[in-house]
């Protein structure tokens, strides 16, 4: 069996920092390479160049259709999807994950999971296409025994990773389960939205979708941005933060 190859991730101090640089540099100079030797190659050998040219418009519009296409298929097939407390509760993680994807598209967000190891505290990442830009929302799923509650710890993972590691406009925990105090302060605090036990009811039910649910549920949802001024390093290797800050 193949490896599985890691997932990219923004750099991570300046050694990082400068490799990613000088790869971006050689990745730059090597397109303007390529676009100069095809500029030379259209008005050189027109006869050639043009029909090309012509081509490779056609193969890029048909993908874009056949994505589109694919997309509004995968959200009609999902529209009438319905799930009970009872059958999510039977769930393992995985299924979990690929249940909270479904019922973003079914609400009309290109999403897709990529929970697993090493997801740096995101299992779903989706494009929220309705909204006036394409706002990125990660989404942590956490599933959980009846009665069982999230705590702050994973707020403070998610608020380390969401925006730096995935580009997070909006950042949201979902859980079967509920949230304990300390966790909700910390997401209040941090802009971080939470759909628990009660909400994912009436989201799965069908009652509502996620933008209502977090409009209702969550005041910093119009804002649209997760506060940049209030985000830590809790992400970084070695960056420890004392027990005595995570209240339960």
């Amino acid at each position: 069996m193949l490896a599985r190859l890691p997932r990219p991730r923004m750099p991570v101090g300046r050694t990082e920092t400068i490799a990613a640089a000088l790869v971006a540099l050689a990745a730059v100079y090597a397109v303007i390479v390529i676009v100069r030797t095809a500029a030379e190659l259209i008005f050189g050998h027109w006869y050639i160049g043009i029909p090309a040219a012509v081509f490779s418009g056609a193969l890029l519009t048909l993908g874009w259709r056949w994505n589109i296409v694919a997309a509004r298929r995968r959200a009609a097939r999902l529209a009438g999807l319905r799930l009970t407390l009872p059958e999510i509760d039977l769930m393992g993680h995985t299924a979990f994950e690929y249940a909270v994807r479904d019922l973003m598209i079914r609400d009309g967000i290109d999403a897709r999971r990529i929970g697993g190891k090493n997801d740096m505290a995101a299992d779903v990442i989706g494009k929220d296409r309705t909204a006036r830009t394409a706002n990125v929302i990660v989404v942590q799923c956490k599933h959980t025994t009846v009665g069982g509650k999230v705590g702050a710890r994973v707020i403070h993972e998610v608020n380390g990773t969401a925006r730096p590691a995935h580009g997070a406009d909006l950042a949201v925990v979902v859980t079967n389960g509920s949230f304990t105090r300390g966790a909700r302060q910390r997401a209040a605090m941090w802009g971080i939205g939470l759909i628990g036990r009660d909400e994912l009811s009436r989201w799965a039910g069908g009652e509502t979708s996620v933008h209502r649910l977090l409009r209702t549920t969550w005041p910093g949802y119009h804002r649209r941005r997760l506060r940049r001024r209030l985000w830590y390093p809790a992400a970084s290797p070695g960056h420890d933060v004392p027990a005595a800050s995570f209240p339960e």
